[in-house]
C-alpha cells in the first residue's frame, strides 16, 4: 500500500458505515472490484451483492455500472475497502416499499429465481411473487417466467420480519378491467363477435371477446341439449358469439354462441315431409319416449307406442343416447317446432290391426236347430196331443 493510500486511511478518509458510490472496474465470480474516490478501491462479495443467496455477480452488476455501498470493513494493512451493496439499499427499499403499498403503485421488477411455490426477485431486499398472484390463471410451469420483467404492485410489507409480498394478478386484474369498461362502452346487444374460450364451468363457459369475459350459459351453447358445455368446446377454442346484454355497472356480459349461428329450423325443416324414412341419433331418453336428432339442433320425437311394434315399458329398455336409429317422420309442424316419428314397422301394421281386431270381435254362436223328441214311433206332438188341444 502506498504511502499516501495509507495516510488517507489514517486520516480517517474512510469510515466503516459510510454510504460511498463508485464505479465497477471488474466483475468475477469473487465479487466485484469498484473503484472509489481518492484512488481506493472496494470490493463487494457475492453475498453482498443481492438479498437473493446464491446471485451470480454478472446478474446484478457489470463493468462500468455505478453501484452505491455501504463500507463494512477497512483493512489498515492492506488497504481494502470491503463493502456492501445488499446493506446500503436495505434500509431505502423497505421505506420505498412501505410507500408503493400505500399508493399502490405499479412498478418493474426482474424475476431472479424460482422456488416452491412462486417467484423472487431482488428490490434491495428480497420479495416474493406466490404462485397465486402471478397470473389471473393458473400457471402450470413458473420457469418460464425466470429473467423476465414483470410488472407488479405491493400487497404486503412487513420489514422486522423481513417479508415483502408483491403480486402481478393485481396489475393484470387492473388491466383487465379498464379493457373491460373500454369494450363495455362499445358494445352492443345484437353484435356478433369472435371470442376466445377462457375457462368452462358447470353453468357455462366464459368468452375473452376483446378484453373482457361474457358468459355463453350452457343453454346458449346449442340448439341442441347440452349436459355439459365441455361437450361442446374447451379452453382456447375461438368461437363466434352474438351479444345478448351488456350491464357496465354490474360488469356483466351476456352471450350465445347458437344465436350467432343459423337456427335449425329455418335451415333443414323444409327438407323434412312425412313419410319420409330417415336416419338420426338419439339424443335424450324420457319416459314418454326418445328425442333423435336429425340434424344439429333439430331433433323429433318417438313416442314411446312408436318405437315398436311389440309393447315396450320404457324407453330406456330400447334406446340409449348415442344409438344411431332409422325413423319414419309422422309429421312436420314448423309453427310448433315439432316434427313426430315412428320406428315402428309400417308392413307390420295392417296384420296387427287384423290381429287385433279379431280380438275385439264377439265370438260368433253356431245356429242351433230345435227338434221334437222323438217318440220312437214317428209321431209327432201334434199327432200325440191333438185331441187335447181340440176339447
Amino acid at each position: 500500500m502506498s504511502e499516501d493510500l495509507r495516510e488517507m486511511l489514517t486520516d480517517g478518509a474512510v469510515h466503516e458505515g459510510d454510504i460511498v458510490t463508485g464505479e465497477v472496474t471488474a466483475v468475477d465470480d469473487s465479487g466485484v472490484t469498484v473503484a472509489l474516490s481518492h484512488g481506493f478501491e472496494g470490493h463487494i462479495s457475492p453475498q453482498e451483492l443481492s438479498a437473493l443467496p446464491g446471485t451470480e455477480p454478472a446478474q446484478v452488476l457489470a463493468v462500468g455500472d455505478n453501484v452505491t455501498a455501504v463500507v463494512v470493513k477497512v483493512d489498515m494493512e492492506s488497504g481494502q475497502v470491503t463493502l456492501s451493496k445488499r446493506r446500503a439499499q436495505q434500509a431505502d427499499a423497505w421505506n420505498r416499499m412501505q410507500e408503493l403499498l400505500e399508493s399502490q403503485e405499479t412498478f418493474e421488477v426482474v424475476v431472479r429465481d424460482v422456488v416452491k411455490g412462486g417467484l423472487v426477485a431482488d428490490v434491495g431486499v428480497r420479495a416474493f411473487i406466490p404462485a397465486s398472484l402471478v397470473d389471473r390463471r393458473f400457471v402450470e410451469d413458473l420457469n418460464e417466467f425466470k429473467g423476465q420483467t414483470l410488472r407488479v404492485k405491493v400487497v404486503e410489507v412487513d420489514a422486522e420480519k423481513n417479508k415483502l409480498i408483491l403480486s402481478r394478478r393485481a396489475v393484470l386484474e387492473e388491466e383487465q378491467e379498464q379493457r373491460a369498461h373500454d369494450l363495455m362502452s362499445h358494445l352492443e346487444p345484437g353484435q356478433v363477435v369472435e371470442g376466445v374460450v377462457q375457462r368452462l364451468t358447470d353453468f357455462g363457459a366464459f368468452v375473452d371477446v376483446g378484453g373482457a369475459d361474457g358468459l355463453v350459459h350452457i343453454s346458449e351453447l346449442s340448439y341442441s341439449h347440452v349436459d355439459h358445455p365441455s361437450d361442446v368446446v374447451k379452453e382456447g377454442d375461438h368461437v363466434q358469439v352474438r351479444v345478448l346484454r351488456v350491464d357496465p355497472d354490474a360488469g356483466r356480459i351476456s352471450l350465445s354462441m347458437k344465436a350467432a349461428q343459423p337456427e335449425p329450423w329455418e335451415q333443414y325443416a323444409t327438407q323434412y315431409h312425412a313419410g319420409d324414412v330417415v336416419q338420426g341419433t338419439v339424443k335424450r331418453v324420457v319416459d314418454f319416449g326418445a328425442f333423435v336428432e336429425l340434424q344439429p339442433g333439430l331433433e323429433g320425437l318417438v313416442h314411446v307406442s312408436q318405437i315398436s311394434n311389440e309393447h315396450v315399458a320404457h324407453p330406456g329398455d330400447v334406446l340409449e343416447p348415442g344409438q344411431e336409429v332409422t325413423v319414419r317422420i309422422l309429421s312436420v309442424e314448423p309453427d310448433r317446432r315439432r316434427i313426430s316419428l315412428s320406428m315402428r314397422e309400417p308392413s307390420a301394421a295392417p296384420a296387427e290391426a287384423a290381429s287385433s281386431n279379431r280380438r275385439r270381435e264377439p265370438r260368433r254362436q253356431p245356429e242351433r236347430q230345435v227338434e221334437a223328441p222323438s217318440s220312437g214311433t214317428g209321431a209327432t206332438l201334434g199327432d200325440l196331443f191333438g185331441d187335447l188341444f181340440k176339447k
